[in-house]
């Protein structure tokens, strides 16, 4: 393969699953459970033979000194086994670890899947009976995933004897541990074919590892480190900076229709040239921290924009097209959120009054548009987002704007509009807004810069729009606002057991609905869980929040704070459960501003 370097080659032994085989062997034909295979029982003789041969259990198989752990994915999917791939990263080269180093090998390795399941297809016979590999497929975000990272792994401590039986390696020729990269994939074992499941597991599984090593392309994955290393840079730089995002030239910021892969022949990006910056050698647009407005008419590309800034919070891979559009990690999407659960939020600096409610403490089940996109405004500047990102589309018109002919004719008015705050926001709490706006002149008047979109080329028309704006009333000043909330979550109600039957309910859908226990949170309008995976996640979060909970009342964000310290030091596994059948295996890592505006969400809970 063009590219690749000479790597280390791997320990030969005795050991090419020969565990692994004797136990297929042993099992039934027509088994559906594979019970001897996940509990992985052997017979243990001692090195210095001072202790009589005992019985253990070991899910790890080994062909040489690569692992492949074996564990049941859950009860409803016994013949649907979770392997993890344990490869010292010595054959593959690998000096140097990260997020977008484990991020490359696994798209590198989904090719060796396909080809695995290229003579396994047919498409008049299901999975259960023709076998299957299952690999997860990223988009193009680069997240932290159960389904790839790196791992110090002790060594295999066992040489095989016959009939279950294995001889401990005395520990001074065993070594230390070794950082190992793990690829965590699923196998659809075919029904009542244990040939095929020998073949599947001990042979073409394991030879197409040993291909993906001697053909790992280590150019690729130092470009991958080295283009993680120039985001971080950037992501530095956009902290201390008087900029709230950033987009090279040349960016691809369309998306090809019904899928997140860059639109072919689309206009790249370009600054315009008084906004033009240079960052870490990149050279492209930096968008100031205050009152932005983007522009312009129907399909010109401003909502693209939007969504593009929007997706900076993450890294994206080579290919994505917006590798190098950095946006500052805590922007939150605003929307207009119909329907959804608020408990005990001040909304009062936009919804002065409502009749029988304390707008300063203000709760219901069912959220109009203005009361929930001021209760989503209100929660994100609470858990400390510095960039708001609002779409007059997806907006509620009554909360963002009132013109002089309204204002004229409804005199007895609860709501202030967002063009009344905008400003303050910015000057008394720090937190700036990108707005797109299509049929709205009255933000001309509040915005720092006005950026017009035609054809998908941006143009800086601040200065046109504000000659505009001196013709135009503006609105009275407002009283400042009180821009705090003070609530704490109360541990009634916050359970994922359901009531009289003693059990846990977790179930995540694939339309953005999570069941825990009686609740269900709808995902739907939250912009920064982008993937299936994410909201996985976020279901086994709010799930292990529930669990360890032994309080009456808690900071969320404290103890989420705690469990993202705990997943670092010990992977995805620490919240993970295999006791819920419908939530997948695979997770990437939400924000935690994602996970407490899920709890924020949740309508049999109570917040003091």
């Amino acid at each position: 393969m063009s590219g690749t370097i000479a790597i280390a080659t791997k320990e030969q032994g005795a050991d090419t699953m020969k565990r692994l085989k004797q136990m297929i062997l042993r099992m039934e034909a027509n088994t559906k459970t594979y019970k001897e295979m996940y509990e992985g029982r052997i017979f243990v003789h001692h090195y210095a033979g001072t202790i009589s041969p005992y019985e253990d259990f070991d899910n790890t198989y080994y062909r040489d000194d690569i692992g492949y752990r074996i564990e049941k994915t859950h009860k409803l999917a016994q013949d649907k086994p979770t392997i993890t791939v344990s490869i010292p990263v010595k054959h593959l080269g690998i000096t140097e670890t990260g997020v977008a180093g484990a991020d490359y090998c696994l798209r590198a390795f989904i090719p060796y899947i396909d080809e695995l399941n290229e003579p396994l297809y047919n498409r008049n016979r299901p999975d259960s009976e023709k076998g299957k590999y299952y690999c997860y497929r990223p988009g193009g975000e680069v997240l932290c995933r159960n389904s790839v990272y790196f791992k110090v792994c002790p060594k295999k401590d066992y040489s095989i004897g016959s009939g279950g039986a294995v001889y401990l390696i005395p520990p001074e020729e065993i070594g230390e541990p070794e950082l190992c990269l793990c690829l965590v994939l699923q196998v659809q074992l075919p029904e009542r074919n244990l040939r095929k499941t020998l073949r599947m597991l001990t042979q073409d599984l394991p030879d197409m590892v040993d291909r993906y090593i001697e053909e790992f392309n280590l150019l690729e994955y130092t470009d991958a480190l080295e283009l993680e290393r120039l985001q971080k840079d950037i992501r530095k730089w956009l902290r201390k900076s008087p900029y709230c995002a950033f987009l090279a030239n040349g960016s691809i910021l369309p998306r090809e229709g019904g899928c997140d892969l860059p639109m072919k022949n689309a206009v790249p990006f370009t600054s315009v040239p008084e906004d033009e910056i240079e960052v870490c050698g990149v050279k492209g647009m930096g968008i100031k921290k205050g009152v932005t407005v983007i522009t312009g008419g129907g399909y010109s590309g401003k909502s693209t924009l939007l969504e593009a800034i929007s997706a900076g919070v993450y890294n994206h891979a080579w290919g994505d097209g917006r590798e190098l559009c950095i946006t500052d990690a805590t922007a939150m999407g605003i929307v207009a959120e119909d329907g959804r659960s608020v408990k005990n939020v001040n909304i009062a600096p936009f919804i002065k009054w409502i009749p029988g409610q304390d707008t300063a403490h203000f709760s219901t089940e069912r959220a109009s548009g203005s009361t929930s996109q001021a209760a989503n405004i209100m929660e994100a500047v609470n858990m400390g987002s510095k960039l708001l990102l609002i779409d007059e589309d997806r907006s509620a018109t009554n909360f963002m704007i009132r013109d002089a002919r309204m204002r004229e004719l409804v005199k007895k008015e609860p709501i202030t509009p967002f063009t009344e705050r905008v400003r303050e926001l910015y000057e008394t709490e720090g937190v700036s807004t990108i707005l797109v706006i299509g049929g709205s002149g009255e933000y001309l008047s509040v915005a720092d810069r006005v950026y017009l979109m035609e054809d998908y080329l941006i143009h800086n028309v601040t200065e046109g729009a504000k000659r505009l704006d001196e013709t135009i009333e503006k609105p009275q000043p407002t009283e400042p606002a009180d821009w705090k909330q003070n609530r704490m979550l109360s541990g009634e109600g916050f359970t994922s057991f359901v009531p009289e039957t003693g059990l846990e309910r977790l179930v995540v859908t694939d339309v953005g609905i999570i069941y825990v226990g009686e609740e269900a949170i709808d995902l739907r309008m939250l912009s920064g869980l982008i993937t299936q995976a994410q909201r996985n996640a976020v279901g086994y979060l709010i799930r292990h929040l529930e669990v360890s909970l032994n309080e009456t009342k808690l900071d969320v964000r404290k103890k989420l704070d705690a469990l993202y310290r705990r997943m670092e030091a010990e992977g995805f596994d620490c919240i993970f459960s295999n006791h819920f059948t419908e939530c997948e295996r695979f997770m990437d890592l939400p924000r935690k501003e994602d996970v407490l505006a899920a709890v924020n969400r949740m309508r049999r809970v109570m917040f003091l």
